[in-house]
């Protein structure tokens, strides 16, 4: 089998011949958005008012003119005044407060002698 030789140089020429081979390369930089900053001023809550309230009962007994003798041996007390404290009884005037008086009761005197208030 022979071959063409004219054939075959136009072979040969094809494929001897160069071929141009382009190569294209993109650099992007990505440029970054600029962040959002956001400045939030919390304003403090109201404090709440703390009222703090003493209640004082002072009862007095009235003046009936007895000069405040009435009802007692001596033993502790009487009747219808009683004081919750010595702070009470300073109110009322009473102070010191003896034993057989209106209002005087063993919580009002410390050393037990019979003077409470003192």
């Amino acid at each position: 089998m022979a071959e063409d030789p004219a054939k075959t140089e136009s072979a040969a020429a094809a494929k001897a011949a160069p071929s141009a081979t382009v190569t294209a390369t993109a650099t992007v930089t990505a440029t970054p958005a600029p962040a959002a900053t956001e400045t939030v001023t919390a304003s403090p809550e109201p404090v709440p008012t703390v009222t703090k309230t003493k209640i004082v009962k002072v009862t007095v007994a009235p003046a009936d003119g007895d000069g405040g003798t009435s009802g007692g041996s001596g033993s502790g007390g009487s009747g219808s005044v009683y004081y919750a404290n010595c702070t009470a009884v300073r109110a009322a005037g009473a102070a010191p407060i003896h034993a057989g008086e209106p209002g005087y009761g063993r919580h009002l005197d410390r050393d037990g002698d019979g003077v409470g208030c003192e």
